[in-house]
């Protein structure tokens, strides 16, 4: 029985000795409550809304000043003709237009009713669907509140439209979500833990001594790895186009540009990975701790970013796949050209160069 404690004390020991299986024990767990309890919210706030009122009385500001004062919505811009719909839509920070139709109080006192268009960006699905919902409910409160003191009931009428979105199909927002993942896994972790191998084996010594230079090398390792992963992508497109038919409204070749920027983005990160990682184990870990995990909570694939705390939001900024989802949606949902997303492809290049950077400096010819 000794023996068994004596063994039981070992296996502790030993446990505690490794600071990555501390790490994974005690570090992960707690880590992983305080982003799902922050991360997973069904809530919304400081959602940016644009105000198209036609008629322009006490009833429409009134009513307008009631969203506002929610706490949830924040006015971004007033419209003042139907041509503005679309270009506010395509920029991407308004979420919802107010719609009222003209003559609304008029309406309202002739005939007990008048209507309000509520028009949603649902190339967010599940965001769309809340933002209107809360709206509503807004909308039925002031409602509740003017009947009290009315001796006849009036009604408002909400009318929720969707745009880049009308059917509220959940898969238009899991397609370029799965996209960046797939992409990121495959070209960074697939990457990292294929140099880390030679180096764990010791025949990175053998390849730094062949003929072949230290780039040509690394560039034979992951040349595999980006025509893997442009097979990916071309898939999950054809997939997402032929079987659950996602559009692509915009062009094909920003399309797939784009897409191979951020091949070439994971690739450095796979390879920056690969420098700092001295076994397959290691940079598994890392990769799975340092990519999936922040591209399945903190880019913005399932969870709205703008309901994190603001921490966790400029944190976000720097999880590279926010900014390939963001490029995705805008090509293939909302039809848009390169002036849309020149500011978050300028953002992806220079993450390429700032891991290209990093990796040349720990690149060391003479191994350790």
């Amino acid at each position: 029985m000794n023996r068994f404690w004596a063994f039981v004390k070992k296996e502790f020991l030993r446990i505690f000795r490794d600071p990555r299986t501390i790490l994974i024990l005690f570090g992960m767990p707690i880590a992983q409550i305080m982003i799902f309890g922050y991360v997973v919210k069904n809530d919304i706030r400081d959602v940016k809304i644009a105000v198209y009122d036609k008629s322009k009385d006490n009833v429409t500001r009134e009513i307008t000043n009631k969203i506002l004062s929610s706490g949830y919505f924040l006015l971004s811009e007033k419209i003042d003709s139907n041509n503005e719909l679309e270009r506010i839509f395509r920029k991407g920070e308004v979420k919802e237009i107010i719609v009222f139709e003209p003559d609304f109080a008029k309406k309202l006192e002739n005939t007990n009713t008048a209507n309000i268009q509520l028009i949603a960006d649902a190339s967010d699905a599940n965001t769309a669907n809340l933002i209107a919902n809360y709206t509503k409910a807004i909308i039925y409160e002031y409602v509740k509140d003017l009947n009290i003191n009315n001796s006849l009931a009036v009604q408002i009428v909400p009318e929720p439209r969707m745009v880049f979105n009308e059917e509220m199909k959940s898969v238009y927002m899991f397609v370029p979500g799965t996209m960046a993942l797939i992409l990121l896994l495959i070209s960074a972790m697939m990457t990292s833990i294929s140099i880390a191998r030679e180096k764990e084996l010791g025949t990175m010594e053998i390849l730094l001594v062949s003929p072949l230079r230290p780039f040509q090398i690394i560039m034979g390792k992951v040349m595999p790895y980006i025509v893997l992963s442009l097979v990916n992508a071309i898939s999950i497109i054809l997939l997402g186009y032929f079987v659950f038919t996602v559009p692509i409204n915009g062009s094909i070749i920003l399309l797939m540009f784009e897409t191979m920027l951020f091949i070439f983005l994971a690739l450095s990160i796979g390879i920056f990975i690969s420098t700092v990682s001295k076994s397959q184990q290691t940079a598994m870990f890392i990769s799975i701790f340092s990519l999936m995990l922040p591209t399945i909570l903190l880019s913005g694939f399932i969870f709205p970013i703008k309901n994190m705390p603001l921490v966790l939001q400029w944190f976000c900024n720097i999880v590279p796949p926010k900014w390939f989802i963001i490029i995705i949606k805008n090509i293939m949902l909302k039809g848009t050209g390169f002036i849309y997303v020149w500011k978050e492809t300028l953002i992806l290049i220079g993450m390429i160069i700032f891991f290209i950077s990093l990796s040349v400096r720990k690149f060391k010819v003479r191994l350790e």
